[in-house]
C-alpha cells in the first residue's frame, strides 16, 4: 500500500503514533486510510470512524486524539470522491458517486483488508451524517463484525434546503436518467461564513476546519450532483422501512443533535421508534457536526460513545 501524506495545519496537528496509506476500493478506486493507535498498552479495541459528504480525515484529528487517549485504535478512510481519495469525474470538484452501494462496498473492503489484518479487537463503528446513511443501510451485514454502532445525525432525510424535498428529488431523477448525472446541484458551500452557518455553533472549530479548505482545497468538494442526490435519496426512505430496521442486530446509538436542521432531529426520533437495536441521545442546542460542536454540546457526545462502546478496564 503507497504511503498517504496526512496534513497539518494551524491548531490542528496529525496525532501521534499512526500509519497511512491507500487500500483498493471498489472498482479499484484508490481511498486514503489511517490508522492511529493509543499509547495504552492494551487497547480497548478500535473505532472505525465513517465520515460525512465532503470531509477527511485531517477533520477529525481531534476527536481521534480523544477517542486514542481513552485506549481506543482508531482507523478510518476518505470516502470515494473526496478527501485524499480518488475522485470518480474528471471533475474533481463535483460530488458523485454512481452507485450508493459503492459506499457499502468500500466499506466492506476497508473492514477486510486494513481493519481486521492490522487493528485490535472488538471493532466499534462512528459513522456521522451520510456515513450515517451507508453504515445504517448495510447495518444487517455488519452483526459479525461490529460489536456497537454510533449513528452521528445519520442523513436519513433532506431539509434546510432552498427548494422542497420532492422538487429536488424530482430534479435529480431527471437529470439522472437524461445523462446529465454529472451535474452538480444546488450552491458551493465550501466557504461557508460561520454566522447562520447549520453545521456548528463553536466560532474556533468552525475556523479550524475553514483553514483546512483554504490551505488544502484538493480534500474538499463543491455542490453535489444530480447522481450523488438521486443515490442518496432512492437510499433514505429504504432504510427506515421496518422490514429494513428489523434486521439489524448491533446495538446502536444515534446522536441527535436538537437544532439540527440538515438530519432533522424529529426524522431521528422517528428512525428510533421504529429501531428496536437502537437508543436515542437528544443533544439539545446542538447543530449539525457534533464533533466541531462547543464543548458543551461536544463533550455530552463524547461521553455517551465513551459509556456506549466498552467499560474501563
Amino acid at each position: 500500500m503507497t504511503e498517504a501524506i496526512l496534513h497539518a495545519t494551524k491548531g490542528n496537528p496529525v496525532p501521534e503514533n499512526h500509519i497511512a496509506g491507500f487500500f483498493n476500493g471498489h472498482k479499484n478506486k484508490k481511498l486514503r486510510y489511517a490508522i492511529f493507535r493509543s499509547s495504552r498498552s492494551v487497547a480497548r479495541g478500535t473505532i472505525v470512524l465513517l465520515h460525512g459528504r465532503n470531509e477527511c480525515i485531517e477533520k477529525y484529528f481531534e476527536t481521534i486524539n480523544d477517542l486514542t487517549a481513552k485506549g481506543f485504535w482508531v482507523a478510518t478512510f476518505d470516502t470515494r470522491g473526496q478527501g485524499g481519495s480518488e475522485r470518480m469525474l474528471k471533475k474533481v470538484h463535483a460530488g458523485y458517486v454512481r452507485r450508493f452501494s459503492d459506499y457499502q462496498k468500500d466499506i466492506s473492503l476497508f473492514l477486510e483488508q486494513v481493519v481486521l489484518p492490522d487493528t485490535r479487537l472488538p471493532f466499534f463503528m462512528i459513522a456521522h451524517s451520510t456515513g450515517g446513511l451507508a453504515a445504517l443501510s448495510m447495518a444487517p451485514m455488519l452483526a459479525n463484525r461490529i460489536e456497537r454502532m454510533v449513528l452521528s445525525s445519520p442523513f436519513i432525510s433532506l431539509s434546510g434546503q432552498s427548494l422542497p424535498a420532492p422538487w429536488i428529488r424530482t430534479i435529480a431523477t431527471l437529470f439522472t436518467l437524461i445523462g446529465l448525472g454529472g451535474m452538480q446541484l444546488g450552491k458551493d458551500q465550501r466557504e461557508r461564513q460561520f454566522e447562520g452557518n447549520p453545521l456548528t455553533s463553536d466560532p474556533v472549530r468552525f475556523a479550524r476546519n475553514a483553514s483546512i479548505g483554504l490551505e488544502h482545497p484538493e480534500l474538499f468538494v463543491g455542490a453535489p450532483t444530480a447522481r450523488w442526490l438521486f443515490e442518496v435519496l432512492k437510499t433514505m426512505p429504504w432504510v427506515k422501512r421496518q422490514d429494513h430496521l428489523t434486521k439489524v442486530i448491533v446495538p446502536t446509538l444515534i446522536l441527535a443533535p436538537m437544532l439540527d436542521t440538515i438530519s432533522r432531529y424529529a426524522a431521528l426520533e422517528e428512525l428510533s421508534r421504529n429501531f428496536r437495536a437502537a437508543q436515542l441521545i437528544p443533544v439539545t442546542g446542538a447543530r449539525h457536526e457534533l464533533f466541531l460542536e462547543r464543548d458543551v454540546y461536544r463533550s455530552q457526545a463524547m461521553a455517551a460513545i465513551d459509556a456506549f462502546f466498552a467499560p474501563e478496564t
